[in-house]
């Protein structure tokens, strides 16, 4: 069956929820219209940052219906793959890190996980061009990884758009989506562009304009805001 591009994904990033309430908040966000919930895995060496492994990725699994979308911001993805592999209903790696990119998605593949490329803003977007027959989701970094709540680069519009303008003309159905400062603004952009899954962290997670006023944050109406 051909994928749908005009239907908009929105995957929340836990690396913005509260961690000692973790199981409510993907379970709230699920119900509030959550397509997929996405877990940003760093390990200190790839990204000047560290966040969690795959016993984490196993108990946020255990909580939600919907797919995980497990992105490896980890220097050897190859290494560590099959822990992560049962967590996982998309699997993410990047181009930049240190293992053989076609080996890698094959075995992502093979575990029946779809297969994910990332590229990161300085990286040309000739690095993943050899492997768009590979995959089923190109990752295009909206800011440089590692962190949370750093502002969009629009300048990566561009890669967005060379990244539909091949899907396009290749016949290839790979989802095109996007991670890092993403709001609504941004998101209207990001999908004019070609983009058909949104990543949002902080703009689900951390509402607290919603806090305020409905007591609690209001996930679907962010949610709403972002398609």
């Amino acid at each position: 069956m051909a994928l749908d591009f005009s239907k908009v994904l929105i995957a929340p990033s836990v690396l913005a929820a509260d961690f000692a309430n973790l199981g409510a908040q993907v379970r709230a966000v699920e119900a509030a219209g959550a397509d997929w919930i996405h877990l940003d895995v760093m390990d200190g060496h790839f990204v000047d940052n560290i966040s969690f492994g795959p016993a984490f990725c196993a108990a946020v699994r255990k909580q939600v219906a919907i797919p995980t979308d497990i992105h490896l911001m980890i220097e050897r993805p190859d290494h560590y793959l099959e822990r992560f592999l049962p967590s996982a209903n998309n699997v993410t790696v990047h181009v930049e890190a240190q293992h053989d990119v076609g080996t890698t998605l094959q075995r992502i593949r093979e575990a029946d996980c779809e297969a994910g490329l990332s590229l990161r803003p300085g990286t040309p977007f000739e690095a993943v061009e050899p492997y768009l027959d590979q995959i089923d989701l190109l990752l295009v970094m909206t800011v440089e990884p590692g962190f949370g709540g750093q502002p969009f680069l629009p300048e990566m519009v561009s890669k967005i758009e060379a990244a539909a303008a091949i899907r396009a003309r290749r016949g290839l159905a790979f989802h095109i989506q996007v991670d890092g400062g993403i709001n609504a603004p941004q998101a209207s952009q990001c999908v004019a562009a070609g983009a058909n899954v949104l990543v949002a962290g902080t703009s689900v997670f951390g509402k607290p304009d919603y806090a305020e006023v409905f007591g609690k944050p209001d996930y679907a109406e962010a949610i709403r805001a972002l398609r």
